[in-house]
């Protein structure tokens, strides 16, 4: 075994051994609106949920270099609401194209060719093109400082209102989710994706 000591190493080395390990990962496709009504989309693969009788999400959003939220944290924590998408393998590419930097002023949904649909119970209007997707409102807010009580990460608990599933998806009567029917997109390590592949069953022993 290689034995590393994670204070030896730098930021982005231990970065680089965590992302690269904990895969494959979901990816949270997440509408948010501005202030000034300006339509947020970006893709976020720190996501993830917990056990809870309540119906809750996790977005880790880090901060930019000058410290600053990202506009998908700062919307949430500002207008306390998203939607978030989960994505197929058959939006790969304008989901990687809204993950582009731009102006405030900017929408993503001007470099794709995607159509919004209006949420039932938030302001922020959702994308008709992903099978699943999730009205929420912020529920929590954790920064997570680093060393130097620097806040490196905005950690965002989400409360779903609503649940959608395309029809070919969900068994109403049973709850159950086709992921083959899904097919969900998840992010490995740097730049690469990967999907589901086969899966198996095991039953737990008594």
């Amino acid at each position: 075994m290689i034995h590393l000591k994670s204070d030896s190493l730098t930021p982005a080395e231990n970065y680089k051994l965590i992302s690269g390990s904990l895969v494959p990962r979901p990816i949270a496709w997440v509408n948010t609106l501005s202030k000034k009504n300006i339509l947020n989309v970006a893709p976020f693969s720190y996501f993830s949920t917990m056990p809870t009788s309540i119906p809750l999400v996790t977005l880790a959003i880090g901060r930019k270099a000058d410290e600053q939220p990202k506009d998908t944290a700062q919307n949430v924590m500002d207008r306390k609401e998203a939607v978030i998408h989960l994505v197929g393998e058959e939006l790969a590419q304008p989901m990687n194209q809204t993950a582009a930097t731009l102006e405030k002023d900017q929408s993503e949904l001007d470099l794709i060719n995607l159509s919004l649909i209006k949420s039932n119970t938030i302001e922020v209007p959702a994308m008709v093109e992903p099978k699943v997707r999730f009205e929420t409102k912020l529920y929590d807010h954790f920064p997570i400082k680093d060393e130097e009580a620097r806040i490196m990460t905005d950690l965002l608990v989400m409360r779903i209102t609503d649940f959608y599933f395309d029809e070919k998806i969900l068994d109403k009567e049973s709850l159950h989710v086709n992921i083959k029917q899904l097919n969900p997109l998840a992010r490995i390590a740097g730049p690469n994706y990967a999907t589901l592949g086969e899966s198996f069953s095991m039953k737990r022993p008594l």
